[in-house]
């Protein structure tokens, strides 16, 4: 079923993107912090 198709990728992009924005910001954090020891 094509609908199905569809929204099993949507479900697969959403989880995709929200892991890497998470990994994104866990990235910043650290380098926030080494900024900041200097």
């Amino acid at each position: 079923d094509v609908a199905e198709e569809m929204m099993s990728y949507v479900k697969n992009n959403i989880l995709v993107q929200s892991a890497q924005a998470m990994l994104a910001q866990a990235n910043q954090v650290p380098q926030g912090v080494l900024q900041l020891l200097g």
